[in-house]
């Protein structure tokens, strides 16, 4: 799977430079007026998406088809015979536009990922405030009989360490509980066995782009955690995550915002449908 966690990563690149660009202003917007702008924007886009990369007169074949089925069957609700050819002209009709939907489907299959893991950055969790505790875990490659590298954290203004380092030896981890200083985006420096490693973190109020991992050399990892550079395959560290707040929104918050995205970019294209004229 090594060409295809590649690939994912090259594909994060440009999203990760389109959306550090086109997405700045989500940190200056409140979260619910944010979220409810990029989702409108998403389902618009999508619906445009949709009507060139489908074939829009053959829709219109199927839907005009099915109309005249549902037609027949209020005109000739008396016959039998008339109203299960309608029904089954009806069944064929549905199943012909979901083949027609496939290929469009599929080129916004891959945007739509890389969207979602840029929007993630803001909305799964919020920043560390000033004072406040979380736990960073550094994962190391290689199994449980392994030897264990040298591995030392490097003290750093912006950051406390309140407690640790804890090993937990048969999971090859080990936890810090930090404490945030200063506002900003800091960069936490690990050194294994002489090897300097970083991990992003981010410390302030309102929004940020927060990274929760860097992730191992894996594409589903890396699709879900696209704010920072993988490890490789070979790394002696797997991944290093810190244990962020959760947001509290029901339009922006954790979790919440994947609905509130999906609801209002639904909403979004079936509003603008008609005036772009796509057929579905």
């Amino acid at each position: 799977m090594d060409g295809l966690t590649q690939l994912v990563v090259w594909l994060n690149a440009v999203a990760d430079a389109l959306g550090r660009l086109l997405l700045a202003p989500l940190g200056v917007l409140p979260g619910w007026l944010s979220a409810t702008i990029v989702s409108a924007a998403t389902g618009v886009l999508m619906l445009l998406a949709y009507k060139y990369t489908s074939n829009q007169r053959a829709i219109k074949r199927v839907r005009d088809d099915i109309n005249a089925q549902l037609l027949a069957l209020k005109l000739f609700k008396d016959s039998a015979s008339v109203a299960l050819r309608a029904q089954g002209r009806l069944l064929v009709g549905a199943f012909r536009l979901m083949v027609l939907a496939v290929v469009p489907m599929l080129v916004m299959v891959v945007p739509v990922c890389l969207l979602l893991g840029q929007l993630a950055l803001w909305y799964q969790s919020r920043p560390l405030q000033i004072g406040e505790e979380a736990v960073m875990t550094l994962k190391l490659g290689g199994t449980a009989d392994s030897s264990w590298p040298d591995i030392r954290l490097q003290p750093m203004d912006a950051m406390e360490i309140t407690l640790g380092p804890v090993r937990v030896l048969s999971k090859r981890i080990i936890c810090w509980n930090i404490k945030a200083r200063a506002s900003g985006y800091q960069r936490v420096v690990f050194h294994v066995d002489g090897q300097a490693i970083d991990k992003e973190l981010a410390i302030g109020d309102g929004f940020m782009r927060v990274s929760t991992h860097r992730p191992r050399w894996d594409w589903s990892e890396v699709l879900l955690h696209p704010g920072e550079q993988p490890f490789g395959p070979e790394a002696p560290v797997q991944s290093i995550e810190i244990d962020y707040p959760e947001r509290d929104s029901w339009t922006s918050g954790t979790d919440s915002w994947v609905l509130y995205w999906f609801g209002v970019s639904m909403l979004a294209g079936l509003c603008f449908r008609p005036l772009l004229k796509v057929n579905m």
